[in-house]
């Protein structure tokens, strides 16, 4: 049997009894209208004289607390249940606008209604990271920098001072608190099954949600402050997103292609048979297909990401022999999340194994840092549960990759009877692409889109208007042609010293700074692939550098764009005065050397960082002097992009920079001490 068969809970004991047994060992029963007022407001002192405190230091004594809100928890769930949807509107509507989700928390008393199980776990992880966000919001009425951590922004003095001490303490009891209930980490890092959640604590964190409107309307009366709300993120540059390159098709029409009906009632078949899921929470993964062939993707994901997590952890603690580690943690220990099952050595300092099990390792890898973790990557996960992002328009091209990777895991680890499945010709594609896949936000590959966008810049520096050559020749007062000539040259023997270490198609010995051949480099060496899983801090700050040099770059090619294009015009429209039209031929005279400098540095770049890892990792390595070099080389750019600035225009010193930073790299180079010198 395999033993995602045989495991019946991810709660450990004390998670469990707190969870499912200990709010409904008193049987005392609970008047509604004790805690609820006539007006539908919430009685708060009624509901905390239910918080139990230790006598030490009368801090909240958490389980004594469970077990005595149990019965307030029933009463309200069975209150909430009796009401029709019009009255629930009614009612409690305008007590759930502070949050900037109305509708998400109405949803929830139809959920209620229907008590079915996966619904409701569904609809507390809505709840929870909606009342998150706006708990956030909140919290900024009185302090800066909203905590990240839940349990951090329930514990602020902040929010005490607008709800009271005691009000807050009762939402720990449910959320935010190891101690308590914890019931937003146990699912959002998909530790309970759906039938493991009782539907009452859903119906008990509607309730205090609404009790808290009710509170903060009167604060706001009182202080006459106004509540801003922060927008929320949004995914930009969607095509980014796309994960499977493209043999066949971009990824959003891809996806959209094979994640029709018929991919997805296969993926319901590797569901039921596949070893990655555990059957406890089959129906998390039946509810979030469902969801996205009905088109509520946010759903689809909130109910994968955390499957996701269970999945995978089922494989880290069961190659890495660790699994206790597959249960919930308890209050003094950490949870084993996605964060832990990524990192490249376990606690007793062992390799993780989990890595080794997965057939394309560093896609698998790879993919979960880049939409999870990477900080310039969409960070799904933290972004969906914390509340950051509209749930109501969640676009599908992010649910695509994410069920998509799914259903690799799924045909990854089903048996080998499942071949028919693993081969249909819907699946094989979706196999096939995943194999392929690379980092997409790792600083590295951020560098590598860095410079090819720097590369279409001065891409149009060719067509720049400009005057006459002749007439930059005759001018009197301009000099510098033959310090030009003499930089080209140095530029010349630079690159010409580099081309060893360059794909040899693409280099010419005649013409080292032809600009096509360059162009036609530097895209061959950004495809070439570099390991990015694991990065040591020695890559990561030698990245850090080159990709401010990178960026500097940048600015100087918009700055020339910029600069020839305005005063080409006034050039025309002759009302440029005398030492106007004079700098502006000087300017016209250094872009023929700064053109040749940016490729060489964008080449350097290039070159370098294909090779940053496989030297950061021996050992020994003097990055700190090769770090000092590279801070040069930024400082050298850094005073590029002022000295071509439209306020500055310093050309002559343009020149007599460059000719210093020059020699300074081929001392570099001429002593071989680049990462490409010592990757051979």
């Amino acid at each position: 049997m395999a033993l995602s068969d045989s495991v019946t809970t991810c709660l450990s004991q004390p998670v469990h009894y707190a969870i499912c047994k200990l709010g409904f060992e008193k049987k005392d029963t609970c008047d509604i209208n004790n805690i609820l007022s006539r007006n539908g407001e919430v009685c708060w002192q009624a509901v905390t004289e239910h918080m139990c405190y230790l006598e030490s230091d009368r801090s909240v004594d958490y389980n004594k607390s469970i077990r005595s809100l149990g019965p307030v928890c029933e009463s309200v769930s069975l209150h909430f249940k009796s009401l029709t949807k019009e009255q629930s509107v009614i009612q409690y509507a305008s007590w759930f606008h502070w949050t900037n989700c109305t509708e998400v928390f109405l949803e929830v008393f139809d959920v209620l209604q229907r008590t079915q199980a996966t619904e409701v776990a569904l609809g507390l992880m809505k709840l929870t990271s909606c009342l998150e966000r706006a708990l956030g919001d909140v919290y900024l009425l009185k302090g800066n920098d909203c905590p990240f951590l839940l349990r951090d922004l329930l514990a602020s003095e902040q929010l005490a001072d607008v709800f009271g001490q005691a009000v807050m303490n009762v939402l720990r009891v449910f959320i935010g608190s190891p101690y308590g209930l914890n019931l937003r980490n146990v699912l959002w890092h998909g530790f309970a099954s759906p039938q493991e959640i009782p539907s009452k604590y859903c119906a008990m964190l509607l309730f205090l949600t609404a009790g808290l409107g009710q509170l903060l309307q009167t604060y706001l009366l009182q202080t006459k402050c106004v509540l801003v709300h922060r927008p929320y993120v949004i995914f930009v540059n969607l095509e980014e997103l796309d994960v499977f390159p493209g043999k066949y098709l971009t990824i959003s029409k891809f996806l959209l292609s094979y994640l029709d009906d018929e991919t997805l009632s296969i993926a319901e078949e590797l569901v039921k048979l596949s070893s990655f899921v555990l059957k406890t929470m089959l129906p998390f993964w039946i509810a979030a297909l469902t969801a996205f062939k009905e088109s509520r993707y946010a759903d689809s994901v909130i109910l994968l990401l955390p499957q996701l997590e269970a999945g995978l952890r089922l494989l880290f603690t069961t190659t890495n022999k660790c699994p206790n580690r597959l249960l919930t943690a308890e209050s003094s220990a950490l949870y084993t999340t996605f964060d832990e099952m990524l990192v490249k050595y376990l606690d007793n300092e062992e390799v993780n194994q989990l890595p080794v099990v997965l057939e394309e390792p560093a896609m698998a890898s790879d993919f979960l840092w880049d939409f999870l973790n990477h900080q310039e990557g969409p960070r799904i996960r933290d972004r969906l549960s914390h509340g950051e992002i509209n749930l109501e328009t969640f676009p599908r091209e992010v649910a695509n990759q994410i069920v998509g990777f799914a259903v690799t895991l799924l045909c990854r680890f089903s048996d080998g009877d499942m071949f028919s499945l693993k081969e249909h010709m819907v699946i094989k594609p979706l196999m096939n692409c995943a194999s392929c896949y690379r980092s997409r936000f790792h600083p590295i590959s951020r560098l590598k889109k860095q410079v090819l966008e720097c590369m279409k810049s001065i891409h149009l520096w060719p067509a720049l208007p400009t005057v006459p050559e002749e007439q930059v020749q005759m001018t009197k007062g301009l000099e510098g042609n033959a310090e030009t000539n003499a930089l080209i040259s140095v530029i010349s023997e630079i690159i010409s010293q580099l081309q060893q270490y360059m794909p040899q198609n693409c280099c010419s010995s005649d013409d080292p700074i032809n600009s096509v051949l360059i162009e036609r480099l530097l895209v061959e060496l950004c495809d070439v692939r570099v390991c990015t899983l694991y990065s040591p801090r020695p890559v990561l700050e030698v990245v850090a550098v080159l990709r401010k040099i990178s960026t500097q770059c940048h600015q100087v090619s918009q700055h020339v764009i910029a600069g020839a294009g305005l005063r080409y015009t006034q050039w025309v429209n002759k009302t440029l005065r005398s030492r106007q039209r004079l700098n502006y031929l000087r300017m016209l005279n250094s872009i023929k050397f700064l053109s040749p400098v940016l490729w060489l540095i964008l080449l350097l770049i290039t070159v370098e960082v294909v090779s940053v890892h496989s030297v950061c990792m021996k050992s020994p390595f003097d990055y700190q002097q090769y770090l000092k070099f590279l801070k040069s080389v930024l400082q050298y750019t850094e005073n590029l992009v002022t000295y071509t600035s439209p306020e500055k225009n310093k050309w002559d010193e343009t020149m007599e920079l460059t000719n210093k930073a020059l020699i300074k790299i081929r001392k570099v180079s001429d002593g071989k001490l680049m990462l490409m010198h010592l990757a051979t």
